[in-house]
């Protein structure tokens, strides 16, 4: 998923509301009380840089890991999807722990055509199997030229990943499933060509946005206005939202509201538009992030700031 470093969301309210608002959600039962509030999901990410800051591996006992994220009062998880195999070891576990894999994220290379043909079968043959699980959403985040450098795709591999992304967003809507375009700081370089051509020069009725707002932020040099304008100019297409927050840059343990993004206006934007996205909590840690807080309770304080913000999102 995503190679960045290691060292890759303010809390609402005052200390004592927060203990209040734990209390309230009663986070013995998140399952019994989901239909009551915002569905939110975990993505895996999160909890792989949470574990691996106290020299865990997230991976290495799934069940313990998803009872983590079904306490921490989340309503579903998006797993990172390699191979079938994938699927079959997280769909009992799901279950169990009364999650939904409403989507998943799945990586792919499209800017060149050979890569592009082996990509768009592998991920339809893993939506499929998927879709049998309750997936409705596939994100993909095609991979750059390599990890780390500085190398952009020029404007033919552009237009060949753009093609690829119809190809694979058409094939997943005949199968009543949606494709969401992900992207992270490289795709904001260069005036942001690559994600505006993969807007600009795909159809919305095959290819629609995962808006990642903090990738957004910190890849236009720690801009909220991006944040802002990208929504405003795409908002219409954002079919998922990730959720990250920082302060003064830094991505910190707990989601809020109130940080370096102001979620509240973001959601005023999306609302305006009568867009409701398919919400995941996306709160990565990174080398410079406090360390208060086990990987459990910045997920627990993250779903109640996030429900609190977004709850005019609410389906």
């Amino acid at each position: 998923m995503k190679k960045h470093r290691f060292s890759r969301r303010r809390f609402v309210g005052s200390a004592m509301a927060t203990v209040a608002a734990v209390k309230a959600l009663d986070l013995g039962q998140p399952r019994a009380r989901a239909a009551e509030r915002l569905h939110l999901t975990g993505n895996v990410y999160p909890w792989l840089t949470f574990y691996q800051r106290e020299g865990k591996d997230f991976n290495a006992d799934l069940d313990a890991g998803l009872g983590q994220v079904a306490a921490a009062g989340l309503d579903g998880f998006e797993p990172i999807i390699n191979t079938p195999a994938d699927i079959d070891r997280l769909v009992p576990l799901l279950k169990k722990h009364g999650l939904e894999m409403r989507s998943f994220y799945v990586n792919s290379t499209l800017h060149e055509p050979d890569a592009a043909d082996e990509s768009i079968a592998r991920i339809v043959a893993l939506a499929e199997k998927a879709r049998a699980a309750g997936t409705r959403i596939i994100v993909t985040n095609p991979n750059p030229i390599r990890w780390g450098g500085p190398e952009a795709k020029n404007d033919t591999q552009l237009r060949t990943q753009a093609k690829a992304m119809e190809r694979l967003g058409g094939a997943l809507k005949d199968r009543g499933l949606t494709l969401a375009y992900h992207f992270h700081g490289a795709e904001l370089e260069h005036a942001a060509r690559e994600l505006h051509h993969m807007m600009v020069g795909t159809d919305p009725r095959r290819v629609t946005l995962c808006l990642d707002a903090h990738w957004v932020y910190r890849g236009a040099g720690d801009s909220e206005v991006a944040v802002f304008d990208i929504t405003r100019l795409y908002g219409r297409r954002i079919s998922e939202l990730h959720l990250r927050q920082s302060q003064g840059g830094i991505w910190q343990e707990a989601f809020d509201g109130q940080g370096d993004i102001d979620y509240a206006k973001l959601v005023t934007i999306l609302a305006g538009m009568n867009v409701k996205p398919h919400l995941v909590l996306e709160q990565a840690i990174e080398d410079k992030t406090p360390k208060t807080m086990t990987p459990l309770e910045a997920h627990r304080r993250g779903a109640i700031a996030a429900r609190q913000v977004l709850a005019p999102l609410t389906p």
